[in-house]
């Protein structure tokens, strides 16, 4: 029997009562984490080992909202619930709300991952995003990005500046 104190306690000396998770980790695979990858020959991606579990029920990839040059890869409901809130704000029979339909649904598409853990970045997404073979795989919350290393590269300082904007606007409002 395992103590309280020990590592491996379950709450109970029952052993087939399940380890208590986070409550976090039935609903959010917190995505963190920045990896060099590279895609294969015929446009494949290896995820990383520690969130293939995570995407093991699908995959979208899609365009990102911002439009920033890179491939966002989300859990199937992650991308409907955040095309729901942004659909949401519009009126049903709104023109905005088409146009906005059609830029999530049609910029995105489902995939799996394979035996071996690798997605497929179709062609139309890895143009937008200028995917060549090397690529950082960006853990950015309830998703994944895919960018060119030299876009990133790239892109890092702008981020890094804005973050810094941002944090001394919020110290001279406090």
């Amino acid at each position: 029997m395992v103590a309280r104190s020990e590592p491996g306690w379950r709450g109970s000396s029952h052993s087939s009562t399940p380890a208590r998770l986070p409550a976090w980790s039935a609903t959010v695979a917190p995505f963190r984490g920045t990896y060099d990858h590279t895609l294969d020959a015929k446009n494949r991606l290896t995820v990383p080992a520690r969130y293939r579990a995570a995407l093991a029920d699908g995959v979208v990839l899609a365009t990102p909202l911002d439009l920033k040059p890179c491939v966002g890869v989300w859990r199937p409901k992650d991308y409907e619930a955040y095309t729901a809130r942004a659909l949401e704000q519009l009126p049903p029979l709104s023109p905005r709300r088409t146009e906005l339909e059609r830029f999530f649904y049609g910029s995105s598409h489902d995939t799996e991952l394979d035996a071996a853990g690798r997605i497929m970045v179709p062609g139309a997404l890895g143009k937008h995003a200028g995917l060549a073979k090397e690529v950082v795989v960006l853990g950015v919350g309830d998703r994944l990005e895919l960018w060119d290393r030299a876009a990133w590269e790239g892109h890092r300082p702008e981020l890094l500046q804005g973050v810094s904007e941002v944090t001394a606007s919020a110290a001279h409002a406090a």
